[in-house]
């Protein structure tokens, strides 16, 4: 109808004189209260009963203009020169590092990264080109994203063009615990954000069923996983490991002290060869056993090794109380509660231990909760998202969680009982002092456990200072104050559960 009368209009202006005393102008269609026609309304108007017709296809007759209009916004294109990061000496910038794309370096730029750590600075540069690697290094080292960066590279210059079975995995990371693969799951999937990979973590303790259909589903391109529950799936062909093009071997000392290594070569033996595949493999410690195992598992490999010192002793601040077993309780108690502490990991050798720290703690009123073997893994999952979150304030873990914490803004790590290998040592402070912040790490030495000093010392290339606390902070702490029945707030709840 519009068209029309504009047609009409340009006729009568056409056919009029050119000094006619009634010209008749556009202005005369004001009264009509319509918009002036577009190309596009012209042609959705001339094809109506086409593949826009609302009554045919379903779709709204103003698609064409929705489409029309996007292509007139004009949207700002991610490109390296957004990601500014001034050179400083004696630092390694990602820019400095060539062979990272553009959709990595965009990821990371989101995460905040700037400057490399030390191994990422000596190890990138080889694994970006294919060579297979040994690093030596603790966790917090910037390690997870090097190897992460160098496999997703290789997935991006080396894209798959044929239809590929679900479960497949191109490359393939083997990590001891459940935590560690989690977190390292986490990372993946953040440097994969511009990639469109999919990234899933596999391991013992969560809903089998779950993360069969997942693999079962989907096209995998990376899988994060525990040896145990891998082998599982792959026992069952739900998962096929013939397309791994790059294998990561973390925490290889852990390994052996776990009793996978069995495992892990059964794995082995379902992947390409090691002429086929990249191999990185990396271990807080290279003992001969390792050793022998990465000259069985790489070729001709770059070895980089991080000292112990450059993590540990820069960023946490170290001290050491001596004090006798009797007087823990009271020391800890008063740690945290007169220094205000929010985000604190308590370490313990024996799972006994943590219940008994827990209860302590519980009974005086600061919330904490258990990180251990003997929690299942929905509720580990649990506990440290709560951690994380800042809704527990305290957590109480063995070293089977030194590993696999991976929390930002924890301001204290306390030893309540000195570990018996020193590398444990380190990894526990570790958890503190994450990405150049600032960390304390407290030890309690006691009768039982100071004669590990020595054995710590030597390994971390530095001495300890070991003091002694207050007296005042060896008073024992408050009781909890009771409720109108008389009982501690606790004991009421036990008490309530006996009765009903």
């Amino acid at each position: 109808m519009i068209v029309k009368k504009i047609k009409a209009l340009f006729n009568r202006l056409k056919n009029s004189p050119a000094t006619g005393e009634h010209p008749v102008s556009l202005p005369e269609l004001k009264d009509e209260k319509v918009k002036k026609p577009t190309l596009d309304s012209k042609i959705r108007k001339k094809h109506s009963k086409g593949r826009y017709s609302r009554k045919k296809t379903g779709h709204s007759a103003k698609r064409p203009d929705k489409a029309h209009g996007a292509s007139k916004v004009t949207t700002h294109r991610w490109s390296i020169s957004d990601f500014c990061v001034p050179p400083l000496e004696g630092k390694t910038r990602f820019h400095d590092i060539e062979g990272i794309p553009d959709n990595v370096m965009h990821a990371i730029a989101d995460m905040g990264f700037e400057y490399c750590t030390p191994v990422q600075a000596e190890i990138l540069p080889h694994i970006l080109k294919g060579k297979d690697a040994i690093g030596k290094a603790q966790t917090g080292t910037g390690k997870t994203a090097a190897f992460l960066i160098a496999a997703i590279t290789k997935m991006l210059r080396n894209p798959v063009s044929n239809k590929r079975r679900h479960g497949t995995p191109r490359v393939l990371v083997i990590t001891p615990t459940r935590e560690l693969a989690m977190q390292i799951e986490a990372e993946a999937k953040a440097l994969t954000k511009y990639c469109h990979f999919n990234v899933m973590s596999v391991f013992g303790g969560m809903d089998y069923e779950r993360q069969r259909k997942i693999l079962t589903d989907k096209v995998v391109d990376m899988v994060v996983a525990t040896p145990g529950r891998l082998l599982d799936f792959y026992t069952k062909h739900d998962l096929s490991l013939n397309r791994v093009e790059t294998l990561v071997i973390d925490e290889a000392d852990r390994m052996l002290d776990m009793g996978f290594i069995p495992d892990v070569r059964r794995i082995i033996h379902a992947i390409p060869p090691k002429a086929k595949r990249q191999t990185m493999l990396f271990s807080a410690t290279i003992t001969p056993e390792v050793k022998r195992l990465a000259q069985q598992w790489t070729t001709d490999p770059v070895t980089v090794d991080i000292k112990s010192e450059q993590v540990t002793v820069d960023t946490v601040t170290q001290i050491v109380y001596i004090i006798t077993s009797d007087e823990k309780y009271a020391l800890l108690y008063n740690v945290i509660e007169r220094q205000k502490l929010s985000k604190v990991i308590i370490f313990c050798n024996r799972k006994d231990e943590t219940r008994r720290v827990l209860e302590v703690l519980s009974r005086y009123g600061i919330n904490a909760a258990i990180l251990s073997g003997d929690i299942s893994q929905k509720r580990r999952v649990r506990t440290l998202k709560d951690f994380k979150n800042g809704k527990i304030r305290v957590l109480v873990a063995t070293d089977v969680a030194g590993r696999g914490i991976h929390v930002e803004g924890i301001s204290h790590v306390i030893n309540y009982t000195l570990p018996h290998q020193p590398e444990n040592y380190v990894h526990r402070i570790g958890r503190t002092g994450r990405a150049g912040s600032l960390g304390t790490a407290i030890s309690f030495a006691s009768e039982t456990d100071s004669f590990y000093i020595p054995e710590i010392e030597k390994f971390i290339k530095q001495k300890l200072v070991c003091t002694m606390p207050d007296e005042d902070w060896l008073k024992l702490p408050p009781k909890r104050s009771r409720t109108k029945s008389g009982h501690p707030p606790r004991r009421r709840k036990r008490s309530s559960k006996k009765t009903g």
